[in-house]
Formats: structure tokens, C-alpha cells, sequence
């Protein structure tokens, strides 16, 4: 199976599963108070679900979808944009496999490593844009 079929499953388990969202963004949000500030004044529920879907995005990308979604994400979280610092991705990532581990009762090591390969490439994509 490729890492991003692999991925895609252990995306399906995550989304079945109660707070998966609701998770990430504890996490997220404890790993810097420049995560926090980003977020202080966003509507959650309406962001859960676009990081819903940005996700399946960075998934498809690595599944041969075009870029033009993460060109077009990575151009609104640009210094002339939401201003989201290359670095940011990183805790981005950690919270999201963090979150992953608690909540995709298959993932082990191989699902971990498929992950941050899959996203990798999208999340590269849209730091370019910084």
C-alpha cells in the first residue's frame, strides 16, 4: 500500500473518531503562543472544518491532485496574508500526529512516517509561498 493510501485510511479512522478536531487544536494551540495569537479571534467550529479539509487537500496532493489549492492556501498564509511563518508548520505537524496517535487506534510507527511524508510534501508547497 502507498504511504498516501496508508494515510488516507488512517484519515478516515481520525475523522470517525469523537474530537479528533477538537484535539489537534489542544494541542495545537498549547505548542506556542504564536499559534494562540494566530487564533484568538477565530470562529472554531468554521475552522474545524476547513482544516477538515485541508488535510484531505495535502492527502490528495500527494495522491497526484494538481497543487493549485496549496499554491492558493500557501498564498493566503503569506507574509502578505494571515502572515503563518514557515515554522508554525512544523508545530502544525507534531500537533496533527500527536492527535493521530490518540485517535487512529492502527497507527504505528509506518503510519507515522507515512504521514509526515504525505503532508510533507503539500506543507512544502505552501511554506514556498511564505
Amino acid at each position: 500500500m502507498s504511504p498516501a493510501d496508508l494515510v488516507m485510511q488512517s484519515y478516515g479512522r481520525c475523522c470517525a473518531s469523537q474530537g479528533f478536531f477538537d484535539s489537534f487544536y489542544q494541542y495545537f494551540l498549547a505548542s506556542s503562543p504564536q499559534v494562540r495569537e494566530k487564533f484568538a479571534h477565530t470562529n472554531m467550529p468554521a475552522q474545524k472544518q476547513l482544516l477538515r479539509q485541508g488535510i484531505l487537500n495535502l492527502v490528495m496532493h500527494a495522491r497526484g491532485m494538481p497543487d493549485t489549492k496549496l499554491r492558493a492556501l500557501g498564498c493566503s498564509h503569506s507574509r502578505e496574508g494571515f502572515d503563518i511563518r514557515p515554522e508554525l508548520y512544523d508545530l502544525w505537524l507534531e500537533a496533527l500526529l500527536q492527535s493521530i496517535g490518540e485517535h487512529d487506534a492502527q497507527c504505528d510507527a509506518q503510519t507515522r512516517l507515512a504521514w509526515r511524508e504525505v503532508l510533507g510534501r503539500g506543507i512544502a508547497v505552501i511554506k514556498s509561498h511564505y
